[in-house]
């Protein structure tokens, strides 16, 4: 019995998912046209059923006041639960709250976890945060390598951001640093072949 209902539980979620995966792109869409009303009867009762691009919708509404009272508390509790199921976005937007201090004490240890996550996911703007620790000297994290690693790979996903900060690290690092860099954006964008033909094509 137990299988039984195990296989048809399988086949409710095969139809469930892509309902909720229409849904969230019709709130995507509304959002992004400022029809915040919409927006959020469509992404709330998705979030609360544990769909992650609604979870970080919400947070994006409540992070911003798009459509509802500004809110930390609900931006953090919408953003760490997408984030706890892997979505990028949100790791990346949560990062940003704990290096501002926005809803938490501001910790640029925390934020580094999340934009690390984002930026393993391919998310550039995650990509050139991290690498700006790396590159800051004067701070225990400083890294030329890593920093390397992260501007090559934001600048070639064509981040406009990230050539000027590649230009700058270089000039810090010796050839030896420069083939150990190579080598990490190398294995990255190998692992990545699928991130990487998107942005060629």
């Amino acid at each position: 019995m137990r299988h039984a209902q195990i296989s048809v539980s399988a086949v409710l979620l095969l139809f469930v998912f892509p309902t909720f995966a229409d849904d969230a792109q019709e709130a995507r869409a509304a959002f992004e046209s400022g029809d915040y009303e919409t927006a959020l009867a469509i992404w709330q009762p998705l979030a609360e059923a544990g769909h992650a691009d609604s979870q970080c919708g919400l947070g994006q509404m409540y992070g911003n006041g798009f459509g509802v009272m500004m809110d930390d508390a609900l931006a953090i509790k919408w953003y760490s639960l997408a984030a706890e199921q892997g979505h990028a976005k949100a790791q990346f937007n949560l990062a940003v709250m704990h290096q501002n201090g926005w809803g938490f004490p501001q910790s640029d240890v925390e934020a580094m976890k999340l934009y690390a996550l984002a930026a393993d996911q391919g998310v550039s703007p995650a990509m050139i945060a991290l690498g700006r620790f790396y590159a800051m000297d004067f701070l225990d994290s400083y890294d030329p390598v890593l920093a390397y690693k992260w501007f090559k790979i934001a600048s070639l996903l064509r981040d406009l951001d990230a050539s000027q900060k590649l230009d700058a690290i270089v000039a810090q690092m010796s050839d030896e640093q420069m083939a150990e860099g190579e080598g990490l954006v190398k294995s990255w964008t190998d692992k990545n072949a699928s991130a990487m033909t998107g942005q060629a094509n």
